[in-house]
């Protein structure tokens, strides 16, 4: 066992009793840290004009600052990036992350001095938290591959600017530079596919032992590596210990992955955004994240079904309750305030806190009422695949089809690019369609009434999805495809 190994176990069982200290208060800790952010944010722009010096409480914050989106705080924000200190939080952001919205074009989001760390943690952390479970740790001694955006910035207001991961990348700590892939050069590569090439001839006959990526990307790389080696990934690797995923749920990628692989490999899911690094599957085996309730972020929770009132409730965590869906709000030393995430979760555990990731708030389908959210339509598809078991699932979207015909009822059309389509497509379209229904009562509501007919499965040719995010310039990165929409935006792109 090497140096890495040896001594990040006793660092795991520290990091492990520290999260424990808090995790025993969890409703006093975020009272504590709502009081210092607002506190340090009082002399702020935003801060003088929301009335930060009267909030006390959960309640204050919620009466003097609404919940608002990128696009509603778009005016601070503007200030912010030209330059001009003091507006969001004391003095200018350290970096700016600048991520793709689908709503708002490019965003730029704060990352100060304060909230770096939080970011570098986040996955330190959860890491540490595997060793402690599992006592596994020779992987940090080999070679560890993320696959992330490029590292060089650019200068936005005098600021540095770019993707989270090429920004986090820069801060990489020191004992782990050595044995990290791919390289500096290679990771500054700006082409997705040029990039994957270099990756597989720099990453081949290394002894890598984590790999670490969104999954649709992950499993390119591990497409090319197959196709030029012609061996499964876990004999390229022999010592491939463990898979870190994270920006989506790795469960539909998760047979495809790993019969790339050929072997069963340790996997942990993140749960990393530009605003903040938010939750860390803490449990292997368990699917449940652990909410950072320490680390620099005030959650608040809208229950979903409301978030789009006028005035929803906000749940600070000693609120929250089981198995329901809610809207994720952050406020952060990162400068955000009632920050509307997008992201929808679902707690499964209060003692601690976890939470597994929904969907997005934006990303449903609800063209004829049926609100049909991601989880629902991941969870139909594995019902359907586990009854179809020769089938595997590349990649997928679902969009409303409207009936041009009055005398016919409109549908989903689930558009699906298999590895490997099933033998009988109607019976998959039909078992597909139950398990939606058993899922989302609205939906099984319109079939029954006649409302909705029969979901429509429009198999796709191989390569489709990588096309399309080429053609809108999201291929690679940090970038995933919508599950859902209440348009066809995407669904005639697809099948143009």
């Amino acid at each position: 066992m090497g140096i890495k190994a040896a001594l990040s176990r006793p660092l795991a069982a520290y990091t492990v009793y520290r999260y424990r200290q808090w995790q025993a208060r969890p409703a006093a800790t975020q009272l504590r840290l709502l009081r210092a952010l607002v506190g340090v944010g009082a002399g702020t722009a935003f801060g003088r004009a929301h009335d930060f010096g009267t909030i006390r409480t959960p309640a204050d914050f919620a009466a003097r600052v609404p919940i608002r989106d990128y696009e509603a705080l778009r005016p601070y924000f503007d200030r912010m990036k030209v330059g001009e200190p003091d507006i969001l939080w004391p003095g200018r952001p350290l970096y700016l992350a600048k991520t793709s919205g689908t709503t708002s074009g490019a965003k730029y989001i704060p990352i100060t001095q304060a909230s770096i760390g939080n970011h570098i943690s986040g996955a330190k952390d959860a890491l540490l938290h595997y060793v402690a479970a599992t006592g596994r740790s020779r992987f940090l001694d080999g070679k560890l591959i993320f696959l992330s955006g490029s590292p060089e910035l650019e200068r936005v207001g005098g600021i540095p600017t770019g993707r989270l991961s090429g920004i986090v990348n820069h801060h990489i700590p020191r004992y782990l530079r050595r044995n990290q892939l791919p390289s500096y050069a290679t990771n500054c590569i700006e082409d997705w596919e040029t990039k994957l090439d270099a990756i597989v001839a720099e990453t081949l006959g290394q002894p890598l032992t984590l790999i670490s990526g969104i999954p649709p990307w992950v499993q390119m790389y591990f497409d090319r590596l197959v196709a030029r080696a012609g061996r499964p990934v876990g004999e390229l690797f022999p010592q491939l210990d463990l898979f870190v995923s994270g920006g989506v749920s790795m469960e539909p990628y998760r047979a495809r992955l790993l019969e790339s692989i050929g072997r069963p490999v340790n996997s942990i899911e993140l749960f990393p955004a530009s605003e903040g690094f938010l939750a860390f599957q803490d449990q292997p085996g368990n699917p449940g994240l652990l909410l950072r309730l320490a680390s620099g972020i005030f959650f608040e929770f809208v229950p979903a079904e409301r978030f789009f009132e006028a005035n929803p409730p906000r749940l600070s965590i000693a609120d929250v309750e089981l198995d329901q869906q809610y809207a994720v709000v952050l406020t952060s030393n990162a400068g955000l305030w009632a920050y509307s995430l997008g992201d929808t979760v679902r707690f499964v555990d209060l003692h601690p806190h976890r939470v597994v990731v929904t969907g997005r708030i934006a990303h449903f389908l609800s063209a004829f009422g049926e609100h049909v959210i991601g989880e629902e339509v991941e969870a139909a598809l594995r019902e359907a695949v586990r009854q179809h078991p020769e089938t595997e699932v590349t990649e997928f979207t679902v969009a409303p089809l409207i009936s041009a015909d009055k005398m016919q009822p409109s549908r989903h059309e689930w558009l699906i690019e298999f590895a490997y389509p099933p033998t009988n497509a109607p019976a998959f379209a039909a078992a597909l369609d139950a398990a939606l229904r058993q899922r989302n009562t609205y939906y099984d509501d319109l079939r029954q009434g006649s409302i909705l007919a029969s979901l429509r499965l429009t198999p796709l040719p191989a390569g489709a999805f990588q096309r399309y995010m080429k053609s809108v310039g999201r291929l690679g990165g940090q970038n995933k495809v919508p599950r859902l929409g209440n348009d066809r935006g995407v669904a005639d792109e697809l099948g143009a």
